[in-house]
């Protein structure tokens, strides 16, 4: 709906503006703090400590290629003992794990330790003021990224968050592929204002990319604010609404009001109720974007340092704190009898009630979710596909080698001939070769099958991912297998069976009765869903990938299904539910700079032979020396070389002397050698 919504307007100029607006507010702050001030820390919430090992690799990546601030503080916190808390409770135990990584900062300098003592948290109703001190003037970031990904299973190596998404890349070719979390960035950067110079919090959701121009964002002094933006009755009957009073600030792009009651997920008749239906006949959804400033932030500081026995009670009794739902109602008089029947519904209400909470609400906003694959696929193809750059960073054959559509998104990824790809595909983080055909509007991400020189066991092996699929590696823990996993674009991996539930876009019924594959052989308990079933085989690669034809009922393969059966069932299976707690992170992150190192190193070769040395020669290889100081130097000394050439061949290459000039300079810079490139810089402007 939101996309119709998008489509009917023309707004995608407007999106595209607002991002590219974004983005270089971004850039500033990154280069000019002092200028453009930026966020003092940044904070992500994860669901292990394996995935926050994961999460603080990205937040290092993100800080060397310029898309954090060096002096911003970055942290990933896992939920305690990996138990679910709730996002409230998440959010409590963020700010606490901050305030205790300045606190151990504040001990390293050896200042104030006299009152060190009193940072560590206390129980019964002694306040920590200290610890709050260390945080309250603060500009913090908080990104909520936890979970597990069921709607969108191959994000799970990589973490929601940190998606695809090449909106802009076209902006800058020689640089990284953007991330979700890297628009995100930008969007939240020019939030940073609203602030000015008192501390505070904003909170949003990985999965969500909310365009809007947050350079004109008000918030209300001492109190918290919701961003809303409004939406017709039916999109609204499967959100959060909230129900505000008469603008107390109105500007046409922008008011600002006092929330007065929240909904979940209500029908028409609950909006009528409580009068949450606007003038124009829509209502205000809540975009789960949160503000909090002045005391409001204090007391809410307050509270986190002090939140160690609340999440001991939460973990104790199994129970959640949602942080849309419970958090926030503290600050709506009208939730607070409500609030005080849940779990430390009393608390929050004591500690925090006091406070209002307002709603922003932003006209401009557009709400591009990312909770399933093809909405994934979607806002790539559809959405905004005039933002998408489809080939970014790879290494694709000629046109007569390969079938590759022109609609296609490559990125990261090598490409061998006789590889096919369909209409709207995504290939990422990918290295294929052989007989291998992808279909239209599917999904591949850190596949990794080359064909070896001796083929004898390959020889005929073909593959084909069929329409409207989604394919992907998982590097596990144990042993360093590597598993194949797959399923259907539209599949709900939480449907249970009996509720017709689907694999690969079947019926469980159909599979199972093609396959000859037993209830028994996939469930051992009365949960049967995709999540759970145990389907996924760990052996050798290329006899996944047979299984995996088979199991989707391609190609001719009933002749020998008791084979295969056989070999399926006799094998170690994996749930994607078991796969989400063995990923192998450390070797994921590796596995990743040493392939886009690859594909960045022939990029810069075929730059060099072929005299193409438009591309930013220093940036690209910035990527090759950061994965391994050493061979990365000694593959740019490499390239090093071949300068004597360019400068001998620049005309015959019509390449201006300045520009082969230029390119020497970057390559020495890249290969340390500082005092050299001067030296030559020097030499050229004395020439000149």
């Amino acid at each position: 709906m939101q996309n119709n919504y998008l489509k009917r307007t023309g707004s995608k100029t407007a999106v595209a503006a607002i991002l590219r607006k974004s983005w270089y507010h971004l850039r500033l702050s990154v280069r000019h703090p002092a200028r453009v001030p930026t966020w003092d820390a940044i904070v992500l919430t994860a669901s292990s400590p394996e995935q926050a090992q994961l999460y603080e690799w990205q937040l290092n990546r993100a800080k060397r290629i310029g898309r954090i601030s060096p002096s911003t503080v970055t942290l990933a916190v896992p939920d305690p003992l990996g138990c679910r808390i709730g996002s409230g409770a998440a959010t409590l135990h963020a700010i606490l794990a901050l305030a205790n990584h300045y606190r151990l900062e504040v001990e390293a300098d050896h200042l104030n330790p006299e009152s060190l003592s009193q940072c560590k948290w206390s129980g019964g109703d002694s306040h920590p003021f200290s610890l709050v001190d260390l945080i309250t003037k603060k500009h913090i970031l908080l990104l909520h990224a936890g979970g597990d990904s069921k709607r969108v299973p191959w994000a799970n190596p990589m973490g929601k968050v940190f998606i695809p998404l090449p909106y802009l890349a076209k902006d800058n070719n020689d640089g990284p592929v953007p991330s979700l979390f890297d628009h995100i960035l930008a969007i939240s950067s020019c939030a940073r204002q609203a602030f000015q110079n008192e501390g505070g919090i904003l909170i949003m959701t990985g999965d969500v990319l909310p365009c809007f121009d947050a350079s004109n964002l008000v918030l209300p002094e001492d109190a918290s604010c919701v961003v809303t933006v409004p939406i017709t009755v039916d999109i609204a009957s499967n959100h959060g609404v909230i129900v505000a009073s008469q603008s107390r600030i109105l500007d046409e792009k922008f008011s600002v009001d006092l929330v007065e009651n929240l909904l979940q997920k209500p029908c028409v008749e609950e909006l009528i109720k409580h009068q949450a239906i606007l003038e124009d006949g829509r209502t205000l959804l809540d975009t789960g974007i949160i503000a909090v400033r002045g005391k409001a932030w204090v007391d809410l500081s307050t509270l986190a340092c002090s939140c160690e026995p609340m999440i001991s009670e939460l973990m104790e009794s199994k129970k959640e704190m949602s942080l849309y739902e419970d958090l926030v109602a503290a600050w709506v008089p009208a939730k607070h009898d409500w609030l005080r029947l849940r779990v430390l519904g009393s608390e929050l209400v004591d500690k925090l009630g006091k406070h209002k909470v307002f709603s922003y609400c932003a006209y401009d906003l557009f709400f591009l979710h990312f909770g399933t694959s093809s909405e994934v696929l979607e806002h790539m193809t559809e959405t905004c596909s005039e933002l998408v750059g489809r080939r970014h960073l790879c290494s694709i054959p000629a046109t007569t080698a390969s079938d590759i559509a022109s609609s296609a998104i490559i990125l990261s990824s090598k490409i061998e001939p006789g590889v096919s790809i369909g209409e709207d595909s995504l290939i990422y983080n990918s290295s294929i070769s052989g007989a291998i055909r992808i279909g239209s509007q599917s999904i591949v991400v850190g596949l990794n099958v080359q064909m070896s020189g001796n083929r004898t066991s390959q020889e005929q092996f073909t593959f084909m991912l069929p329409d409207r699929h989604c394919l992907w590696e998982v590097p596990l823990v144990v042993n360093k297998e590597r598993v194949i996993v797959y399923c259907g674009l539209h599949d709900n991996p939480k449907i249970l069976l009996s509720k017709d539930g689907t694999f690969c876009g079947k019926p469980w019924r159909k599979i199972l009765d093609d396959s000859g594959i037993q209830e028994t052989d996939l469930w051992s308990s009365d949960e049967k869903c995709l999540w759970s079933a145990k389907l996924f085989p760990v052996i050798p690669y290329f006899d996944m990938l047979r299984l995996a034809k088979w199991i989707m009922g391609l190609g001719n393969l009933k002749s020998e299904a008791a084979f295969y059966y056989s070999l399926w069932k006799k094998s170690h299976r994996l749930s994607l539910e078991e796969l989400h707690r063995s990923i192998d992170f450390l070797h994921m992150c590796s596995k990743l700079s040493i392939h886009q190192a690859d594909i960045v190193t022939g990029i810069v070769k075929s730059c060099i032979d072929f005299g193409l040395l438009g591309r930013n020669l220093y940036q690209l290889c910035e990527e090759i020396v950061h994965t391994d100081e050493a061979s990365g130097v000694e593959i740019c000394e490499g390239f090093l070389k071949m300068c004597p050439k360019i400068h001998a061949e620049h005309s015959q290459l019509l390449l201006p002397r300045s520009r082969a000039y230029q390119v020497n300079v970057d390559l020495l810079k890249v290969c340390g050698k500082e005092k050299m490139a001067f030296e030559l810089e020097h030499s050229v402007c004395r020439g000149c």
